[in-house]
């Protein structure tokens, strides 16, 4: 009885880097509050969605091809805010916010917009912990993308608090800080729609 009062006393061993690049390859791994989570790679709804979005915001904010440019638009990079090692489906920062590309295999710089494409395995950590995150490091936009209730939540950050700004759903047009110098059908970033195109291209 003293044995095991004893060993769960025991301090926890917080997770560091070391911990994500021994992680198994084929999993996803963050660091969160000292805890190390990994999951698997985004399943096939949720990819295309983070797909299709990145498509739609890489070439008018990243190229500035058709809009404004001034933006690193990038897929799941690895964050390292503080303690915490947070991967987002997405991530975008302004050219003033991280004037060179960084050459490393990770990112030092908190993003001015962050989105999260939910799945039942991780809705929980990026609704919560990882939201928690963003607030404490001034993201200032964060969007939750959700391919099967088909719906998209754009929040922003005001006095260290998200507000939500808006909720859209099936085939809304998307025009949301900050990206609202574009345009798209949220229906875009659900495979159905694509299907039906094409269905009808043919």
């Amino acid at each position: 009885m003293n044995v095991q009062t004893r060993t769960q006393d025991r301090p926890r061993r917080k997770a560091t880097y070391q911990d994500v690049l021994d992680a198994p390859p084929h999993l996803v791994a963050e660091v969160l509050a000292g805890t190390l989570h990994t999951h698997p790679r985004p399943a096939a709804r949720h990819a295309w969605a983070s797909s299709i979005l990145g498509g739609e915001l890489v070439v008018p904010f990243g190229r500035g091809r058709g809009g404004p440019g001034g933006w690193w638009i990038v897929f799941e990079p690895e964050l390292h805010l503080g303690d915490d090692i947070v991967v987002p489906n997405l991530a975008g920062w302004k050219r003033e916010t991280m004037p060179e590309y960084p050459d490393s295999a990770f990112f030092g710089i908190a993003p001015d917009w962050a989105c999260e494409v939910l799945s039942p395995s991780t809705r929980r950590i990026d609704q919560n912990e990882k939201r928690t995150i963003y607030a404490r490091e001034g993201v200032s936009h964060l969007w939750f993308v959700d391919p099967v209730a088909k719906t998209l939540e754009a929040f922003e950050l005001r006095d260290g608090h998200w507000v939500l700004l808006v909720t859209l759903a099936d085939d809304a047009p998307v025009s949301l800080p900050p990206f609202d110098a574009i345009g798209f059908p949220l229906d875009a970033l659900w495979p159905e729609s694509a299907a039906a195109d094409g269905d009808e291209s043919g």
